[in-house]
């Protein structure tokens, strides 16, 4: 029987997929361009991510809601286009595996583990996303209602172990960067949303209820952008903006910063172990699409057995890229961005047009 995933486990992987990365690199970027105005940078990409969404969704719809966008493009335009796009794809989710592997390493080393080899990091990754790709959507789709479990309460925890020392004068003035660089920086959570949406181009099939695809793909992105923002906000507001520019992962010093009452202080493990689900989710997801893909490439129909391949693949990229920390942060904020955010609106809209195409010519007939 085929496996199926509910909407609820749907709108559970995006809020993972996204969250980890988005909380933990993303911002620090995203202050480095506008200060105090990340915040609103994140709200930008927010919209920008349910627009992108709805529209992969609708994409989808167009086959009855049976083929991914490889399929469907295949169907549209001839086996050798669907590889292409199959390619594409298997390229994107390499690049946001690595970018997924900076917060991940990034996160445990710098703070934890500063002695520890990188490879050590890049070797436990992948043998969670083995476990988990192995083991099929189904239970990460579980998995990833913890995931969500764990992003509610660490949140809870940061607002309440932050609220005392926000002061919101830090916020302001609003947009003080300008409107125009306000929104060209939310290129950089758009990189976040843009995973999320190429992982509906590829799973949305195995969802139930077609129907409502288009609304949970654009209210998963609105609730992860909300999870999202409010550590910008209490970025900007208690560590000031100024400070939040200075780290690679500013989370971590927000984490740092809170402390409830007397006794509860120094957020660091409470932080890692919530936020450990969420980030293995993503890497998880990274190579179970990866596998999904190069599949479609060769012509393999279980996935399963590329993934030895692909954990190769992604593992080797990976490490290249998190083995020094000036190449991790030149490929996260200036390359990264290029690819992932084209790439994310261009194959869906390629796909649109395609489909626009064949029913205009079905019509001429």
């Amino acid at each position: 029987m085929k496996v199926r995933i509910t909407n609820g486990m749907l709108l559970a992987l995006v809020m993972n997929v996204i969250y980890a990365k988005a909380i933990g690199i993303t911002q620090g970027i995203i202050a480095r361009e506008v200060a105090s105005d990340m915040w609103i940078s994140t709200l930008i990409g927010m919209i920008q991510g349910m627009a992108v969404a709805w529209l992969t969704a609708r994409v989808i719809q167009m086959d009855q809601g049976t083929s991914s966008v490889i399929d469907l493009v295949g169907k549209l335009a001839g086996k050798w286009t669907g590889k292409l796009i199959a390619a594409v794809l298997l390229v994107f989710f390499t690049g946001a595996f690595a970018t997924v592997l900076v917060t991940f390493t990034f996160h445990l080393m710098d703070y934890f583990l500063p002695e520890a080899p990188v490879i050590l990091f890049v070797v436990a990754a992948l043998a969670v996303g083995l476990y988990g790709a192995y083991h099929g959507i189904e239970v990460m789709g579980r998995m990833a209602f913890v995931g969500v479990f764990s992003i509610l309460i660490l949140n809870i925890f940061v607002m309440m172990g932050s609220i005392n020392e926000f002061d919101v004068r830090n916020l302001l003035p609003v947009l003080d960067s300008g409107m125009a660089k306000t929104v060209w920086a939310s290129r950089h959570f758009d990189t976040d949303w843009s995973l999320a949406t190429l992982m509906i181009s590829v799973i949305l099939p195995v969802v139930k209820k077609p129907q409502r695809w288009g609304r949970v793909s654009a209210v998963s992105i609105l609730f992860a952008g909300l999870s999202v923002v409010i550590w910008p906000l209490l970025e900007s507001g208690v560590l000031s903006a100024e400070a939040t520019q200075e780290y690679i992962v500013a989370c971590m010093q927000l984490a740092r910063s809170a402390h409830i009452g007397l006794f509860l202080h120094r957020y660091e493990m409470i932080m890692i172990a919530f936020f450990a689900t969420s980030s293995l989710i993503q890497i998880m997801m990274c190579l179970y699409c990866a596998s999904l893909c190069a599949s479609k490439l060769v012509g393999v129909k279980d996935s399963r057995y590329l993934l030895i391949p692909t954990a190769l693949l992604l593992g080797g990229t990976g490490y290249w890229v998190v083995a020094d920390h000036l190449r991790a942060m030149i490929f996260t904020v200036d390359y990264w961005p290029l690819f992932a955010v084209p790439t994310a609106v261009g194959v869906p809209l390629i796909a649109l047009v395609l489909g626009l195409l064949r029913r205009a010519k079905r019509t001429a007939v």
